[in-house]
């Protein structure tokens, strides 16, 4: 039934026939989001006006700090060799760049000789190259990129850093900066996942010795900070082996490092498993699965992906503990830096070089963090609870 116009001359439209109107603008745009995100209540607004209060604080003097008023050119004299460069070319009241630039080469290659500094170079191409094919979904060669890196490249980065057959020897004494810190957290990562995987399949083990061992040996390394497995690693390792026999003592580090994560990277893979349903278990055996083709096409990558989080968070916390390797008189990044204030020349730089250093760990830990939640988003499977 059609019905009249309305006194004020506005039509009325019947019942479920009348057109969707747009949302208010205080709940869309800009001023929907604020009132959503910072806004939705009295003490969200307390706590938005206090965080842009304390941004106004702190964050103009640090920018004014760290770029407005630092130094990042020599002076002239320096620039035509009449003098070398020291703190007092800086400007006060702001970051000595200028000592970074100076010492860039040691921060990243230690005593490592510069006319060799072309080898770590070439190992750390071939190493993020291999690393983003690995990664990358689209890589057709995925395989045979993994072959070579998994079993060409641990001999051909070992030839290319420390010599031998034709290129002059370097010393693991030489090594050091970011390039160990480098070597120290990727070998880690790298071998301590399997390694991890595989205690975490012992501990779940229906076998005894088996599980004992395993329960054994990842309480024990968790029972003690990893400085105490360093020093045992350099320390007690050579009493234990024959006359004559030695390790070197970087060996002897990353085999400590590799342990002590393994034992927190199989107590991650075992919250996984224990995650996994029952059903996949008894789908799998159904299907005539043995153990190992039930671990390797069922259960494990749905476990690997329910520990993503975990996972890197244990790998963050790896890359971040390389600086106690100093403890054991190796000079990693931060060590590196450290020496570096022992110059007679830059004194009084101890500020720009710790911030240096954080920059630095920062960028590569929220690498690691953000292509986490990449690799979340892309193994997302729907059934993600939000």
């Amino acid at each position: 039934m059609a019905m009249s116009e309305a006194a004020d001359g506005v039509v009325p439209y019947e019942p479920g026939n009348h057109p969707s109107l747009p949302p208010p603008a205080s709940e869309r745009g800009a001023i929907g989001w604020l009132r959503h995100n910072l806004f939705s209540s009295w003490i969200n607004s307390i706590l938005t006006v206090l965080g842009v209060a304390l941004i106004v604080v702190i964050i103009p003097p640090a920018l004014n700090w760290l770029i407005f008023n630092s130094t990042w050119t020599y002076p002239a004299d320096v620039l035509s060799g009449k003098r070398g460069p020291n703190l007092q070319d800086c400007a006060p009241g702001g970051a000595c760049w200028l000592f970074v630039e100076a010492r860039f080469g040691q921060f990243v290659y230690g005593f490592y000789p510069v006319a060799s500094r072309w080898r770590p170079d070439v190992v750390f191409v071939i190493l993020c190259t291999c690393i983003y094919w690995l990664l990358a979904g689209w890589t057709p060669q995925k395989k045979r990129v993994a072959l070579f890196f998994f079993v060409i490249f641990p001999f051909l980065a070992l030839w290319l850093l420390y010599g031998g057959f034709g290129l002059d020897v370097v010393p693991t004494q030489n090594w050091g900066g970011f390039m160990m810190t480098l070597i120290i957290g990727v070998v880690g990562i790298i071998v301590s996942l399997p390694l991890g995987v595989l205690l975490a399949l012992g501990r779940r083990s229906m076998l005894p010795i088996v599980h004992l061992l395993s329960v054994g040996f990842i309480e024990f390394v968790r029972g003690v900070p990893l400085i105490t497995v360093l020093f045992m690693a350099n320390v007690m390792l050579p009493l234990f082996l024959p006359p004559g026999v030695e390790f070197d003592i970087l060996l002897r580090v990353l085999i400590g490092v590799i342990l002590f994560s393994a034992a927190y990277v199989a107590e991650v893979v075992r919250g996984g498993l224990q995650a996994i349903p029952k059903g996949q278990y008894e789908g799998a055996m159904a299907m005539g699965l043995g153990y190992w083709q039930m671990m390797r096409l069922i259960i494990l990558p749905q476990a690997l992906r329910i520990s993503i989080p975990a996972l890197v968070n244990s790998f963050i916390g790896l890359f971040m503990d390389t600086t106690l390797v100093s403890m054991v008189g190796l000079y990693d990044f931060l060590n590196m830096v450290k020496a570096g204030f022992k110059d007679a020349n830059w004194i009084g730089s101890e500020m720009t070089g710790y911030v240096f250093c954080a920059l630095v760990y920062w960028i590569c830990c929220f690498g690691m963090s953000r292509y986490s939640m990449h690799l979340e988003r892309k193994l997302h499977t729907g059934h993600k609870k939000h």
